[in-house]
């Protein structure tokens, strides 16, 4: 009976698409209380760590323990994201790949922070307040026009930005804008819990090893 076999196998295929539309909706739910849950409870475990990180910044060179820069977030909408201080006061508000010599400007500590992607531990609190999620593509500087205008171009915009992403395993600081945008635009259109959790996964270990890092 062809009729009801093709019947029958569409029904199995339209309830799989229906399935797959539902979680996708269901994504940025569970993917959110993920977040919120993640980033108290490593707050509240780094607590003491990130004390004295600050207290390090703050006898090794002079100003604030924070550095808060002028991000894009989802949609382009400007925030303001926290960060360790791991350049003088005087550094040009670029991104580092473009001075001329990035290490004369990092503190004493500066170097090691960045490596070790310490730097990045406030940004908990971004992730707390919705500006920023684990996993996503990395905030561009407010300056940065043309990542902004390519990420536009190809509907990255619409994502929230991440501590880490698919373009931060692939190369960090050594990509160019295209090839970090064409890392991005893959993101945006396979993200799944598998792949959020291979870039969880591949982030720890690049951090450990400080792949990727240039300054």
């Amino acid at each position: 009976m062809p009729g009801v076999s093709h019947l029958l196998t569409s029904h199995v295929w339209n309830s799989r698409l229906n399935l797959e539309k539902n979680l996708e909706a269901m994504m940025p739910f569970t993917k959110r209380i993920f977040d919120l849950t993640v980033a108290v409870m490593g707050l509240a475990l780094l607590l003491v760590p990130m004390a004295l990180i600050a207290l390090a910044v703050k006898i090794t060179s002079n100003g604030p323990v924070f550095y808060w820069s002028k991000r894009i977030g989802r949609h382009n909408v400007v925030f303001q994201m926290p960060k360790f201080r791991t350049m003088l006061m005087d550094t040009p508000e670029v991104a580092t790949h473009l001075l001329e010599q990035p290490q004369h400007y990092l503190t004493p500590i500066g170097s090691f922070l960045r490596k070790t992607s310490l730097d990045e531990l406030p940004q908990l609190l971004s992730i707390i307040s919705g500006n920023m999620s684990f996993i996503g593509p990395r905030p561009a500087l407010y300056n940065q026009e043309d990542l902004i205008r390519l990420r536009t171009e190809k509907g990255v915009h619409r994502l929230t930005p991440g501590l880490t992403g698919w373009a931060q395993i692939n190369g960090r600081d050594e990509l160019s804008i295209p090839e970090k945008v064409g890392y991005d635009e893959y993101y945006l259109q396979h993200r799944s819990a598998e792949l959020e959790s291979k870039i969880f996964i591949l982030t720890f270990l690049k951090v450990i090893r400080s792949d990727g890092v240039t300054h």
